[in-house]
């Protein structure tokens, strides 16, 4: 029998819950937890209290509250789908308890516009002596992208050498301007310096300042921006052959040209301002007046394409493949009542808590997803809503560049 405890019931946190809640042979028993019970009441009651045993307000900053609540559940395994700032407190907590661990995110400081895997690789030796597993990304970039950098070195090169994710939302909301996820960790991510890998060291450029107009399967040519993103950070150190590393996102004019003003106001700054004798970070109270991403879900046309091109050597010859996923905004309300970014998240975070639970992935320790046999986590992509395709390319659209 398997017991996990999820945290948090945001956009993901629902439609992980709703997954779970299908696969008993996986998810015996489903207890949830946020600082917001009602979020919670209301998931119980989408999916059946026989499904959600029972729900709880936390305070996932507080580690020892976190503890007594996982003391007071006793689950197999927590999976964190809090905020990012939250993932060492609940890691404290699950170290404290003997309890396995799972997120989507890299813990980000709050006061701090910068994340990275030092702060959770630092738990390795801890999780190790206590018997206990951590699994870091589960979602989809980090996470499938991760997978799929495992799956194609095991199937389709002997040396992987060139790396580009690519992340494509070709869907259309109908808003002004909104963010796919929580706004507040979504536009620290964006504003901040883009990074990636190459001969041996990490090489720095201005915010979105490298653009590359891209041709997505099943959507078009977008523009694309060079961005850090923190499974560059764990696929470079696990895959040593690789000579470069990247990561694209797409993004609209009308989304810059806001973010620009929104930026130029001061609206985006993290530190706190002074109004009405009490402090306020404006990105926090922009996040308050911005569309909450779990309502973005109905009306929203179009896809998502999400994948990773790698260049590398097999038998002593050079080829390129795109592994990739689409994801289509309505089809993902009509199954689970999202939109397909939550559900490219959700979804993922299912499929790793299945394989620590009935022990397909399972050692003690902290662990990136590429770590592990990609194979089974492939398999259950497919059965579970999110298939991939491989396309052999004649050559990579970064080749010369």
């Amino acid at each position: 029998m398997s017991r996990v405890l999820i945290i948090g019931a945001g956009g993901v946190a629902a439609v992980t819950v709703k997954k779970c809640a299908r696969l008993p042979q996986h998810f015996d028993e489903i207890y949830l937890a946020s600082r917001t019970v009602s979020k919670c009441e209301a998931l119980q009651k989408e999916v059946g209290a026989d499904r959600v045993k029972a729900v709880f307000a936390v305070d996932a900053d507080n580690a020892s509250e976190v503890e007594k609540l996982i003391n007071e559940v006793k689950p197999d395994l927590v999976i964190n789908l809090a905020l990012p700032y939250q993932d060492l407190p609940i890691m404290d907590a699950c170290l404290a308890t003997g309890t396995d661990y799972l997120d989507t995110a890299n813990y980000e400081p709050k006061d701090v516009a910068k994340f990275e895997y030092s702060w959770q690789w630092a738990y390795q030796d801890k999780f190790k002596d206590a018997g206990i597993m951590a699994l870091l990304g589960s979602g989809f970039d980090p996470g499938v992208t991760n997978v799929y950098t495992a799956y194609a070195a095991k199937h389709y090169f002997d040396e992987i050498h060139y790396l580009d994710i690519v992340d494509c939302n070709g869907g259309d909301h109908g808003q002004a301007f909104a963010t796919n996820f929580n706004p507040e960790i979504n536009i620290r991510e964006i504003t901040q310096r883009g990074r990636f890998w190459e001969n041996g060291e990490w090489k720095e450029t201005d915010p979105l300042s490298v653009r590359e107009d891209l041709d997505y399967q099943n959507i078009g040519v977008r523009a694309s921006y060079l961005m850090f993103h923190e499974e560059l950070e764990s696929l470079v150190k696990h895959f040593p052959t690789l000579k470069r590393a990247r990561f694209w996102m797409t993004f609209g004019d009308a989304y810059l040209n806001h973010l620009r003003v929104l930026e130029g106001i001061g609206m985006t700054s993290i530190e706190p301002v002074e109004f009405q004798g009490q402090k306020i970070v404006p990105l926090e109270f922009l996040k308050a007046v911005l569309p909450n991403p779990g309502s973005l879900a109905e009306g929203y046309t179009g896809m998502t394409c999400i994948g990773t091109y790698i260049t590398g050597i097999k038998d002593g010859k050079e080829k390129t493949i795109f592994i990739y996923n689409n994801c289509e905004h309505a089809k993902c309300n009509e199954e689970v009542g999202a939109q397909a970014v939550s559900y490219t998240t959700g979804v993922p975070a299912m499929i790793g808590a299945a394989l620590m639970l009935n022990g397909t992935w399972k050692k003690s320790g902290v662990w990136n997803m590429e770590q592990f046999d990609p194979d089974p986590f492939m398999e259950m992509l497919n059965e579970h809503g999110l298939p991939w395709h491989v396309l052999e390319c004649d050559q990579s659209p970064f080749s010369k560049k």
